[in-house]
Formats: C-alpha cells, structure tokens, sequence
C-alpha cells in the first residue's frame, strides 16, 4: 500500500512527504465509519498528523482513509483529498478515487485502472539495474520469482512452495541461466526450504538483509514467476514488458478472478504450466495516467482559489 500511494504521488511530480500510520487499538477494531478523533489512531511508530496541512493527501487502504479525510476537514477543504481502493467510506468527501478495476466503485471522480499503481518507471529499473552490477552479470535468462504468501483470500502452503522451488530448478537445468527469488513477509520461513531446494545452482534469494533489490530484480528478468496472491507484484512485473507467468494457489476469490481474468484477456499474464514463454504486450499506463489526472485536478483547484 506505501508503494502504491509513493507511485501515485510521484507520478503526479509534486513535492512530497511519506506519513506512515500503524493504527492502535479500539481502531483497529472498528469499521472506519466509527473512527472518532481519528489523529488520535496512529499508535506507536506513526508520523503525527499536524499542520501546516498540504496541498494534497493520498491515503491507500482502509485504515489511511479517515485520516486523510480528517486531514482535509482540519484545513477547512483546502486540502484534496485522494483514495487508492475503495475504503467503503467517503465516497462523497474524496476529491478523486483511483481503483483497480476488479473494485466494483464507478462514479465521475473514479479513475479505474487494470491492476494497482505502482513506482516502477523506467528512469527508476535503470538506475536500479546500475546499483547491483553482480546481479546484472548473473548468467542469462533471469527468471525473477516474486512470492507472495497466505493472506485473506490465497493460501501459500509449506508443501505448495516447494512445488514452485522444484518447477525453478528444473526450468534452471533445462534452461540454464539464473533465477532471482524475492521472498515478501507472508512467505514465512520458506526461505531456508528455497535454499536447500536450490542449492548448486545459480539463484540469488534475497532474505531481507542489506539493499533491497527489488527494483534490480525487476529491471533485470528475462521473465517472471509470480504468484496469484499480489495485484501489487504482478502489476509491477507488468510494467517492464516481460513476460509474466502466474503461479496459482490455493482459494481466491471474486476480486482475483476478475483482475486475473483481465489481465490474461490483456495479454499481459499467463498460467504458469511448466515452461517459460516468450511474448509481448501492450505495458499497462495506469500510474501514469492516474498521476497526470491528479495533477491536472489539483492545479485547477489551486487556480480557482487563486481567482476567487
């Protein structure tokens, strides 16, 4: 969610400042429609929430939604107000929604997009792919492999990631090259079973420690593995061109099947079946589009303010 609302932000090319919120209890605990005192919910490890108010607040996700709404009703609304997903709240008080289009919201001030906003640009996979020369020299085709993990509607078992380690080193034996292996949070303690599921051959996995290469694992594929449980990771796996192949786990639910249904229909994903293929697509320009339109909406309010 961070990465989505600094990829909106920064594609609207204003100056910006990161406000990091870890919502404390009762909060937690309540639908965000009875969030009183809401700058009273960031709990340790927040940023406050003070004046001098901005131009402009971007809130992803449902516990960022009341906050940024109280931001706007302090300075009085001169502060817009944009969401990133449907939160289920303010759909009459936020300026602008940006939603992927497996959210079911429409309405005038709702820029829907095929999968989620991101920070990958090309600028940036450039600059990335420079600051990691090791990885870059790492023997070709780089498959990079993006998991996920077991969240509300997937399940990442023990025994299903080992399948994935093995479809790896059989594509590694077959095809030669390398692979890059990003691991998220809600892997778990897959790491050491990847290891010794890999070991011998020319994988690099990252295990949260040093530099995050995220970015240079994105620049550098050949391909990707990536597994069905992200809108986030498949949509910044798009954004470079490549080929993307899904790894399915277990469950889903409808949201998924529509944005995988979409994305397949787009020729930009395919299922996973064994083989890595070789195709290409039109890269999707949701950040883009979102952050120009944002831009515009904002500079037009500040015009207004300035005739009146």
């Amino acid at each position: 969610m961070a990465s989505q609302a600094l990829g909106l932000a920064e594609a609207t090319g204003f100056e910006l400042t990161e406000k990091r919120l870890a919502i404390r209890f009762p909060w937690t605990a309540l639908p965000p429609r009875l969030w009183f005192f809401p700058f009273r919910a960031a709990g340790k490890g927040s940023e406050r929430l003070t004046p001098p108010w901005p131009d402009l607040v971007i809130a992803c996700g449902r516990n960022a939604a009341v906050p940024a709404l109280a931001i706007k009703r302090a300075s009085g609304g001169r502060t817009m107000a944009a969401q990133i997903q449907d939160p289920g709240v303010g759909h009459a008080e936020f300026d602008l929604f940006v939603v992927p289009e497996h959210d079911r919201i429409r309405a005038p001030q709702v820029i829907v997009t095929r999968g989620a906003v991101h920070r990958v640009t090309t600028a940036r996979l450039s600059a990335e792919a420079s600051r990691f020369p090791d990885l870059a020299a790492m023997p070709r085709p780089i498959l990079s492999v993006l998991i996920g993990g077991t969240n509300k509607a997937y399940r990442l078992s023990r025994h299903r990631l080992g399948e994935i380690a093995e479809a790896i080193g059989v594509l590694l034996r077959i095809n030669g090259g390398s692979a890059l292996i990003t691991p998220s949070r809600r892997t778990g303690g897959g790491i050491s079973l990847l290891r010794n599921r890999l070991g011998g051959l020319s994988v690099l996995i990252w295990d949260g420690t040093g530099e995050n290469p995220y970015f240079a694992f994105l620049a550098l594929a050949d391909a990707f593995l990536v597994t069905a449980d992200s809108v986030s990771m498949i949509s910044e796996a798009a954004a470079t061109g490549k080929p993307v192949h899904i790894l399915g786990l277990d469950g889903g639910n409808a949201k998924f099947s529509r944005f995988h249904a979409a994305m397949q229909a787009a020729g930009i994903t395919r299922p996973f079946d064994g083989r890595i293929e070789s195709w290409s697509y039109a890269i999707p320009d949701d950040t883009v589009r979102a952050g120009a339109a944002l831009r515009a909406l904002v500079l037009s309010r500040l015009e207004q303010r300035e005739c009146a």
